[in-house]
């Protein structure tokens, strides 16, 4: 009985545990529904001559003047040594000429510009794109239409100290 005693007491003795514990959980939805979109490039103008065998008074670019772009001011060209053989190549890409009159307003372009290179995506469809979370932290998502997404998320954290 001596021994128990001992054993209970010692036990009570025992200095009690201190310890921070933290739990915290979260959940949340997102859903996303993309935007239309262009995007325009303006290319400049360009010309390039290569021959061989020929004379040449090169032409070139004239410049721009106003809003128009540069355009082409065409060489002279003959052949070097008539009867023989030659090559030649002149190329022109006409540039695009800045817009008149464009305001951008609150960040709204009211028109795009047509430009040489546009690239445009068309916008998303909601459709029944959809996310709920009940009281109990239960998530629901609904997949929506073309270009839409849906995202849900549950974290759960424990912190011993």
């Amino acid at each position: 009985m001596k021994k128990a005693m001992l054993a209970f007491g010692m036990l009570l003795m025992a200095a009690p545990a201190h310890a921070d514990l933290t739990h915290k959980i979260s959940t949340s939805v997102q859903l996303t529904v993309d935007a239309a979109a262009s995007q325009a490039t303006r290319i400049g103008s360009t010309y390039s001559v290569s021959g061989s065998n020929v004379s040449a008074t090169l032409g070139g670019l004239t410049a721009p003047s106003g809003n128009a772009a540069a355009t082409m001011n065409a060489g002279t060209y003959t052949q070097t040594t008539d009867g023989s053989a030659f090559n030649f190549s002149e190329s022109f890409t006409a540039g695009d000429a800045v817009p008149t009159g464009t305001t951008v307003s609150s960040g709204v372009v009211p028109s795009l510009p047509a430009f040489g290179n546009v690239t445009t995506t068309a916008g998303g469809v909601a459709g029944s794109l959809a996310g709920t979370i009940d009281s109990a932290g239960t998530m629901s998502l609904t997949a929506g239409g073309a270009g839409t997404s849906a995202t849900g998320q549950f974290v759960a954290e424990i912190t011993i100290r």
